[in-house]
């Protein structure tokens, strides 16, 4: 688990990679908003729209979901009485889409599909300052991979050359190159 943080909009917002999964902290990103930000992801869970997000995520995410109990937090969502924090979500349905973090430097961490979701209902802005960070860094990363490849074509070349018969191939497509020149 490597941890990193970006800055959108102004706001240092902490990320985990687990298993090369980017899982963005959305207590960080619930800071930028009016009220306490546990407060602000709990509103976020208790509406009908984000359980079902969740399970549906959940359920194509990850085989230990208890479906049975997502049944019975999706009919209790709309209920006036209904609460749900992330600690509740993960302990009753075994989800792995939402991390919790205890302690001082704690918090609550969702999958990036989450974090999406999360930052569309949270602020339009930082939603679309989100996706331009994601933009970027994956151009970045698309970028850095092509100068690797083509830094090492020539390694790659010799690698290949060691594959029984494929140093001869080679050479025979390179003579039919130079004849048709």
């Amino acid at each position: 688990m490597s941890k990193k943080t970006i800055h959108i909009k102004g706001q240092e917002v902490r990320l985990l990679e687990i298993d090369q999964e980017d899982f963005f902290c959305i207590t960080d990103i619930a800071k930028t908003g009016t009220g306490a930000p546990r407060d602000l992801i709990k509103n976020y869970l208790r509406n009908r729209g984000t359980v079902e997000f969740l399970g549906l995520w959940e359920q194509m995410n990850n085989p230990d979901f208890n479906v049975v109990e997502f049944d019975h937090i999706k009919n209790k969502t709309g209920d006036n009485n209904f609460t749900l924090s992330s600690t509740e979500w993960i302990r009753r349905t075994s989800a792995k889409g939402i991390l919790s973090t205890p302690g001082r430097y704690g918090g609550t961490f969702a999958h990036k599909d989450i974090t999406i979701h999360f930052t569309t209902w949270f602020s339009t802005e930082f939603y679309l300052y989100l996706v331009k960070e994601f933009q970027r860094s994956t151009s970045q990363n698309l970028e850095w991979h092509i100068s690797k490849i083509t830094n090492n074509i020539e390694e790659v070349r010799d690698l290949l050359d060691t594959i029984p018969g494929q140093l001869l191939e080679r050479n025979r497509l390179k003579k039919i190159e130079e004849e048709g020149n």
